[in-house]
């Protein structure tokens, strides 16, 4: 290792041409982190936000964007124990995953599944370390219940509904295209509702003999919020976990009491050290034994080197892909 690495600059941030490729030193990993030679980078959401400035970062975290990489462990601090050198790792990051090297706090760093790919290990901390907190966590999803997963063709989409389907509940999923409605088949929806063309609110009873749903997992908000209350059936919970259509609207919150509804939500970032590591154990449990069996695969649309981390940021701004979108780093 030399003292300098390339990473990805966003500031002062702005439009995805405001992304460029820089040299920055070397990170030196605090003692409970890991530092990673990174060799694919997840491209999110969150990334987006706060490359465009309306998601600032914790104060303790990473100025610079990447929440998820895989790699190789090449340093540990003084109090890590259970890594070492030359582990190969996926990893939840505080930042700084677009870059050759990264730290990570070594309790969410989960090893590569066996099977799998530096490229699809890059694709799952993110992802499923939001889904299973807010599935089955937060929202208490079990076995024979009935979710409505919108986004179902986005990479948190498509891994709530294969998630939720291997754990033994129905899925329903609103995409936007044919092509997006497929991929939520796929993944195990059994019914894939067009939001351009029906109504999820009518869809829903029709599939539930107007029961409603039993939990929805929800990031587009706005008009959203009264038409999926309007869908839980009685003791239904509604997981919020983001608002790409804004978090303000107006509601007639009377059937919260009358059905006795949860309305509950969460991010991930903000979450303490110790409560993402609780989700890392969690994960590794539950879910990483499928994932080396072969089931519940992250699906990536698409990958673009480092340096074209402006290309990758305007493809998750048209919402034009199915799936995850990654960084080449170190390959």
């Amino acid at each position: 290792m030399g003292h300098t690495m390339r990473l990805i600059d966003h500031r002062p941030g702005g439009s995805p041409d405001c992304l460029r490729l820089t040299e920055a030193p070397l990170p030196t990993p605090a003692a409970d982190e890991v530092l990673i030679k990174v060799a694919y980078a997840g491209v999110n959401r969150p990334d987006v936000l706060q490359r465009s400035g309306s998601y600032p970062p914790p104060a303790d975290a990473s100025p610079f964007l990447g929440l998820e990489v895989s790699g190789e462990v090449v340093a540990v601090g003084s109090d890590v124990q259970g890594l070492k050198a030359g582990d190969r790792v996926c990893a939840l990051t505080p930042g700084g995953g677009y870059a050759e090297y990264c730290c990570a706090p070594a309790a969410h760093c989960l090893p590569v599944p066996q099977g799998l790919s530096l490229l699809q290990a890059a694709a799952l901390p993110e992802n499923y370390f939001t889904v299973w907190t807010n599935l089955f966590e937060r929202g208490r999803l079990s076995s024979g219940e009935t979710v409505l997963v919108h986004g179902g063709s986005s990479g948190i989409g498509l891994t709530a509904i294969q998630l939720a389907q291997q754990f033994g509940a129905h899925v329903l999923a609103t995409a936007g295209s044919a092509e997006k409605l497929d991929a939520c088949r796929q993944a195990g929806a059994s019914r894939a509702i067009n939001y351009r063309e029906e109504d999820f609110v009518d869809v829903v009873k029709a599939c539930t003999d107007g029961r409603g749903v039993n939990m929805i997992l929800d990031m587009v908000g706005g008009s959203y919020l009264q038409r999926n209350i309007d869908s839980l059936a009685v003791e239904g919970r509604l997981v919020q976990i983001a608002f790409l259509e804004g978090s303000q609207a107006e509601l007639n919150v009377m059937p919260i009491m009358l059905k006795r509804l949860t309305f509950t939500g969460s991010t991930l970032r903000a979450r303490p050290k110790q409560e993402k590591a609780a989700i890392a154990d969690a994960l590794q449990q539950h879910v990483w034994p499928l994932l080396s069996a072969g089931a519940c695969l992250p699906v990536i649309h698409a990958t673009f080197p480092l340096a074209q981390a402006e290309q990758a940021h305007a493809l998750m701004e048209s919402s034009r892909h199915i799936g995850k979108i990654m960084l080449e780093v170190n390959p």
